[in-house]
């Protein structure tokens, strides 16, 4: 396993995150969500990303369960807040700080953890005011209940204008989580010079664009029994953006002879290719079976050259989606 710095930051975590979005105390049974988090940390991933919506808060206590008896200096363990928790009352969402302070509180317990190493805003909260979000992150690093704060699919202009703010305020954001993959680049043009400039790098979710770029969903064929496209409880909609697309399939499938090349497995082309990008300091990957994460964490350390990299681009053509205006900024906050 290779390790990588956070951001502008002397932490360093590992360049395969293991995320349980969708999995724990959801899709997967809680004894084999133990033991992929424990094939995760044979496999020499330290760093586990997780969030209180996640299966409405039952994600991070699977999680904090399956990590007891760990040392807990040798792991990195990051959540968010933002999104609607526990009865989804009125002040149960958005980075106000009543939601912020009593979320923090209610995360340690369940991860039975002092603190995280990483709090991340999980959306952009348009309307809190940005002061009043920033402190009570200023507030809770002082606390020492979190090390580092990071944010999730902020635009280019939320990421500067929340650096200037926790500068004043003594401490930094260090970390951005967007999507990004070979589908899915909207944040190359904005968010990533934006990021290098204020010492922020990525921790980027779906890196396999949802199993697509796996390989495993053929043209003109039903998608595989099992498979996330065939699980309305497990992002079947998300899958689906992709999958509508035929020409995206077909386009999707000239990828094997790369990855041939390469000696690896299609889903292992996908994670190196994020991580060839030097601003992208860990892909996030999940499993509902253990096998999957030894399988994806071969894809550390692989190196693309530069020749394949442009037949990579060469291959999907215009089935790549980059409008920056898709990175992820809701307009309000959710009913």
């Amino acid at each position: 396993m290779k390790f990588r710095y956070l951001g502008n930051s002397g932490l360093k975590i590992s360049e395969i995150t293991y995320g349980n979005w969708l999995t724990h105390g959801s899709q997967v049974e809680n004894d084999t969500a133990t033991a992929c988090v424990h094939a995760a940390l044979d496999a020499g991933i330290t760093t586990f990303d997780t969030a209180d919506v996640y299966a409405n808060t039952a994600a991070e206590k699977v999680l904090g369960d399956a990590l007891q008896g760990q040392r807990r200096e040798s792991l990195e363990i990051f959540t968010k807040v933002y999104w609607p928790t526990g009865p989804k009352g009125h002040n149960d969402v958005g980075l106000s700080r009543k939601h912020i302070l009593e979320s923090i509180d209610g995360s340690l317990r369940r991860l039975g953890t002092d603190y995280v190493d990483l709090y991340q805003a999980h959306r952009y909260d348009v309307e809190t005011p940005l002061e009043e979000t920033m402190q009570a992150f200023a507030d809770i690093v002082r606390q020492g209940k979190a090390l580092y704060i990071g944010v999730s699919e902020w635009t280019a202009g939320q990421l500067r204008a929340g650096q200037e703010l926790a500068s004043q305020l003594g401490f930094r954001i260090i970390s951005s989580q967007p999507q990004y993959s070979m589908l899915w680049r909207v944040i190359e043009p904005e968010v990533i010079p934006a990021s290098k400039e204020l010492g922020i790098s990525q921790i980027v979710w779906s890196p396999m664009a949802q199993g697509v770029l796996s390989g495993k969903y053929k043209p003109g064929q039903p998608a595989p029994a099992g498979s996330r496209a065939t699980d309305e409880k497990g992002g079947a909609a998300m899958v689906h953006r992709f999958l509508d697309n035929e020409q995206l399939v077909e386009r999707v499938q000239g990828l094997q002879p790369i990855a041939d090349e390469l000696g690896i497995s299609m889903a292992q082309l996908a994670i190196a290719w994020v991580l060839q990008n030097d601003n992208v300091a860990a892909a996030l990957v999940g499993a509902s079976r253990p096998e999957q994460i030894t399988h994806n964490v071969a894809a550390s350390g692989v190196t693309i050259p530069p020749e394949l990299m442009t037949r990579i681009d060469e291959v999907l053509g215009d089935v790549v989606v980059r409008d920056p205006s898709l990175t992820r900024a809701p307009q309000g906050r959710p009913a």
